[in-house]
């Protein structure tokens, strides 16, 4: 299965977050600041290597205290 990063609202989301494309772990590449933006939203997606591959996705959703 491979793991990716689709839609993230604020659009600076890209800058803080990333995910490992094989564990589809969710790390933070910056530092949160809930003055700046306190929630995040970001939209996993999930697709298998068969034929026809198969896909999924979640949303996750960061609250900055």
């Amino acid at each position: 299965i491979s793991y990716s990063l689709q839609h993230l609202f604020p659009q600076n989301g890209r800058d803080v977050f990333e995910i490992d494309r094989k564990t589809g772990e969710i790390r933070l590449r910056g530092e949160l600041d809930f003055e700046e933006v306190g929630l995040y939203r970001l939209q996993v997606d999930a697709a298998d290597q068969g034929n026809p591959p198969l896909s999924g996705h979640c949303k996750v959703v960061v609250e900055v205290l």
